[in-house]
């Protein structure tokens, strides 16, 4: 890790304000001034500023239950992002694991801790999510076995992986899949002649969305929540 990494992100302070301290001596490694921004730091070092000892802020875990017209991204020009929502003292090295379509809603976890999301992400993972779809036009059962067998998709190469389907109500299904291609669920009821008008995530693995979050709400990961999640990797 970088010197001035872990100072800015420390002390909020600005990459040219560190650069500044680290030119007037201030900044200590292990007891003696260091004046090298890109100075590498093995995980050991201390590092103080003045005689205070510096420590990276600890990483947030974050669900939050998506409205539709958001966008999931740490930012964007046109439209709100899912960071947006989170109070901005939170903000900082925020981004989305995963992503959700803009009219798409329902559950979105947000973390600064880029291995968690990784590992969350990864296509190797296989990372059940679970979907409650609601379809245009009725399913028929040979149409369900297609979905639950796995079918081929417009311009690729495999057909998708085989999925979990269950009746919710009156054209309404959810769907359990442990992929993440682009636009899947609605290219796969697409594929077999129908349209999706309303797509909610409700689950990534072991984590359901809280009910008592309502669009735009968030709050932080258990203790348990993000024990059940690393059970899962374990």
């Amino acid at each position: 890790m970088r010197l001035d990494y872990l100072v800015s992100h420390s002390t909020g302070l600005s990459r040219k304000a560190v650069r500044s301290l680290l030119k007037a001596g201030r900044i200590t490694v292990n007891g003696l001034p260091v004046s090298r921004a890109a100075y590498q730091l093995a995980a050991s070092d201390q590092v103080c500023l003045d005689q205070d000892r510096l420590a990276l802020p600890a990483h947030r875990y974050l669900m939050l239950n998506k409205p539709a017209g958001v966008v999931s991204a740490s930012r964007d020009g046109e439209h709100a992002t899912v960071v947006d929502l989170v109070a901005p003292a939170l903000r900082r090295d925020l981004h989305p694991a995963g992503r959700l379509d803009r009219d798409t809603t329902g559950l979105v976890l947000l973390t600064s801790d880029g291995a968690w999301s990784h590992r969350i992400t990864a296509p190797s993972s296989k990372l059940e999510k679970c979907y409650r779809v609601g379809l245009a036009a009725p399913l028929t059962d040979e149409d369900a076995q297609r979905i639950r067998a796995g079918l081929l998709l417009r311009g690729e190469q495999r057909p998708t992986a085989p999925a979990r389907l269950e009746a919710a109500a009156d054209q309404q299904w959810r769907l359990w899949i442990t992929e993440g291609r682009y636009h899947q669920v609605k290219r796969m009821f697409g594929a077999l002649g129908n349209r999706v008008v309303s797509l909610h995530r409700e689950a990534i693995g072991p984590l359901q969305l809280d009910t008592a979050l309502a669009p735009g709400e968030y709050r932080a990961l258990t203790e348990m929540e993000l024990d059940a999640l690393s059970g899962v990797w374990e």
